[in-house]
């Protein structure tokens, strides 16, 4: 058997099971992955309007498709976390700047998004031009855990599948607690495991999606309730999303499964580089993640004490 342990890194098994990096090199890696697969994700994934690098959420009363989808998932974390026009958001974790955009856009927000690599920055602030919305949005290179914002500077904390690029996710959730004005809210959207021992086959699947998302690992439903109450947060919700999320696993795995050819023949050509193959591979392992119940995928929110 396998086991995931809290704020360890997994991402290569010949790491073997308790090795650890040094922060800096966990922050290069995750770079790197963004970096080489900006147009991959454009590609095969989002489009140039809602530049969404999440799954979607899938609305069975609605008909939705796969790019409505990732808009969407924008819509439910603003309404779980109860976000006004009037609020500064900090979008923590930005990619090249789907969200934060989105929210200007919709509904005139000041959002500010960090990210640690200058590229995405560079790309979001050119997404923000061509949407029309420079105005509302900024744009930093910045590490979530530890930003050069001063105390109580925003009125919400957003991450959308970022936190777990954090080795430890109980840093993120401290600095997100710091930052946030009295009452202001954190929400959190994200995959987490729900098991932590693993077959040799479930292993591979794990190991597979954390190599090829740059992401050390992933904590449990319970883990993440517990480091919110523990850094202060109070009014603590969590919603299951894992139903609507499903149709996004099963797209993302169709996809993937489309471009087998493609990414076999131009990876042989020496055309694809070790990030953006071990990101295809994902495409594969995460629907064996979902299948088989080793994940869920969740919204948490939590206010900070008036």
């Amino acid at each position: 058997m396998y086991t995931i342990e809290p704020n360890q890194d997994y991402r290569d098994q010949s790491l073997g099971r308790n090795a650890e990096l040094s922060t800096e090199e966990l922050k290069a890696d995750a770079t790197r992955h963004y970096d080489e697969c900006y147009r991959d994700y454009l590609f095969a994934w989002c489009n140039r309007d809602n530049l969404a690098l999440h799954y979607g959420y899938w609305d069975e009363a609605k008909p939705y498709d796969q790019h409505r989808a990732l808009l969407n998932k924008n819509q439910v974390l603003y309404d779980k976390a109860g976000i006004r026009a009037s609020d500064k958001v900090l979008d923590a974790g930005c990619g090249i700047g789907g969200s934060t955009i989105w929210m200007a856009r919709q509904h005139g927000n000041s959002v500010t998004g960090i990210t640690i690599s200058a590229k995405q920055a560079a790309y979001a602030e050119q997404h923000a031009r061509r949407h029309g919305v420079s105005d509302r949005v900024n744009f930093e290179v910045a590490d979530f855990c530890a930003t050069p914002f001063a105390d109580a500077s925003f009125d919400v904390v957003w991450a959308l599948e970022s936190s777990c690029h954090a080795l430890n996710k109980g840093d993120f959730l401290r600095e997100a607690f710091r930052v946030l004005k009295p009452g202001g809210r954190v929400v959190v959207c994200d995959g987490f495991l729900l098991q932590r021992q693993f077959t040799e086959h479930q292993w591979d699947a794990v190991v597979t999606c954390l190599n090829g998302w740059a992401v050390p690992n992933l904590c449990s439903r319970d883990e993440m309730q517990g480091l919110l109450q523990q850094q202060g947060f109070e009014t603590i919700h969590c919603d299951d999303i894992t139903p609507q999320t499903q149709a996004s696993v099963e797209y993302m795995y169709k996809v993937a499964k489309r471009l087998q050819p493609v990414q076999k023949l131009s990876q042989w050509l020496g055309l694809r580089t070790k990030a953006q193959t071990a990101n295809y591979r994902v495409g594969l392992a995460q629907y064996q993640l979902f299948n088989e119940k080793l994940t869920e995928y969740l919204i948490f929110t939590g206010q900070k004490p008036l």
